[in-house]
């Protein structure tokens, strides 16, 4: 017994080591590359050139049992664009079953001339439908927007005028939680939503490689997509048609095509995020069978884009398989020992806690984003499992970015569209959003 605790005591304090060793230098090292992207922003204001010379724009925007005040809202902010170039906004209604109630918000804003309307038959998913809108536009940049956000009335400039550098292929905005102040939740997820724009993305754009172009805004140069399309929309995983994380899939293969990513910080995107535990678990199963998949392809990447991008594949996928191995031994010591854990593994996790905090306190100026520490918990308790689950059912063929109930399943000529309005299995805050049990 003497013996299985010293061992277990050694395992549990090497890994645990291991892990907030791999934390401190990558966290570190991307506050060092993400604060260099700020002063950037900072220094450098946004300019396209005379209107004479901007690039037409193509807004993509697909749409499934949306709520019309959501869709509305949307639509209203592409609308409110300060551009000066020639802007076109594809509104792809996705075989939607409350289309009756959006026919209204369809009617609206139809009568801008500006706004070309796509109603689908059936429900193809997400990245059909952006493709379907794709293929009948022309502009020389295509800007993708989810229906449930609104931009800030300068998006599409600051986009655009990140485009003006030929060797970028696609950018993304800064993404904000619409609803951030409705449960404790959305509150954590808006903080969650500022460290992946702010110090990931941000130090990914260094390099120009931002790995992730994030759905809800981001944009692309049409001459790359057009050469990518047929790929991004029959992307295969297994022998199997691969139908969600599109828009890391999309970013992947602009980054193949030899042209960079970036973020832009001051191109501000709010998007509705999940109030709740369940819906925000789906969201996060999605995302995290999206990473492990995409990472594969990602690693091809690695040897010519800089080493900085190397750690930052390595610390995300090996420090949850520390963390998890931490947790574990620690269980298993405690078990055995009959004792608590040690206090300074403790004050260890506390501290790695507040340490990812410092960075968005000391930027935002408010010490409230010190409250993220919680979110270690709902990390240990319910994301590393979920992780763990989504890597053990990869093959999973329900994983797509919406599912359909079976009523759905059905050939064009029999599909019918109702007035039932949003269905329950869809969450109206979080289009798209994969059904999954849990």
């Amino acid at each position: 017994m003497h013996t299985t605790i010293v061992v277990l005591r050694i395992l549990f304090t090497g890994v645990l080591s291991a892990y907030a060793l791999l934390i401190i230098g990558y966290l570190a090292t991307q506050i060092r590359f993400a604060h260099r992207t700020y002063r950037r922003q900072r220094a450098v204001p946004g300019n396209v050139g005379p209107a004479t010379a901007l690039p037409t724009v193509d807004v993509i925007i697909p749409c499934f049992n949306e709520q019309p005040a959501v869709l509305a809202s949307c639509l209203r902010s592409v609308a409110n664009q300060d551009y000066e170039g020639l802007l076109t906004v594809y509104v792809v209604d996705d075989g939607s079953r409350n289309r009756q109630q959006l026919q209204s918000v369809y009617d609206e804003f139809g009568r801008d001339r500006r706004f070309v309307i796509i109603p689908l038959t059936n429900n193809v998913g997400k990245r059909k439908a952006q493709v379907a809108a794709i293929r009948q536009s022309v502009g020389d940049l295509v800007v993708a927007i989810d229906s449930d956000t609104t931009i800030e009335p300068d998006v599409v400039g600051k986009l655009a005028a990140a485009m003006a550098d030929p060797g970028v292929g696609a950018a993304m905005g800064h993404m904000v939680a619409s609803n951030s102040r409705a449960t404790w939740l959305t509150r954590l997820v808006n903080m969650e939503y500022w460290i992946a724009c702010n110090q990931e993305r941000a130090a990914q754009s260094v390099f120009g490689a931002v790995m992730c172009c994030c759905g809800p805004c981001a944009i692309y140069r049409r001459s790359v997509l057009t050469t990518v399309l047929d790929d991004y929309e029959t992307q295969m995983f297994r022998g199997r048609p691969s139908d969600f994380g599109e828009d890391r899939h999309l970013t992947i293969l602009i980054l193949q095509s030899g042209l960079r990513t970036v973020y832009i910080p001051d191109a501000t995107a709010a998007t509705v995020v999940p109030e709740r535990i369940r819906p925000y678990l789906r969201q996060q199963l999605r995302w995290a069978r999206s990473t492990y998949r995409d990472t594969l392809l990602a690693i091809r990447l690695l040897p010519r884009l800089h080493r900085y991008l190397t750690l930052d594949v390595v610390a995300q996928n090996l420090a949850p398989l520390l963390l998890v191995l931490s947790m574990i031994t620690g269980l298993a010591l405690v078990a055995v020992s009959a004792a608590p854990p040690p206090w300074w593994s403790i004050a260890a996790m506390a501290g790695l806690s507040l340490l990812q905090c410092t960075y968005g306190a000391w930027r935002t100026r408010k010490m409230a984003f010190f409250a993220f520490a919680f979110h270690g918990f709902i990390n240990i308790g319910l994301l590393l499992p979920l992780k763990l689950y989504a890597l053990c059912t990869l093959g999973n063929t329900t994983w797509g970015s919406r599912a359909l109930p079976a009523a759905q399943h059905t050939s064009a000529t029999q599909h019918v569209i109702t007035t039932t309005g949003i269905p329950a299995y869809a969450d109206s805050r979080g289009t798209y959003e994969e059904v999954v049990p849990l």
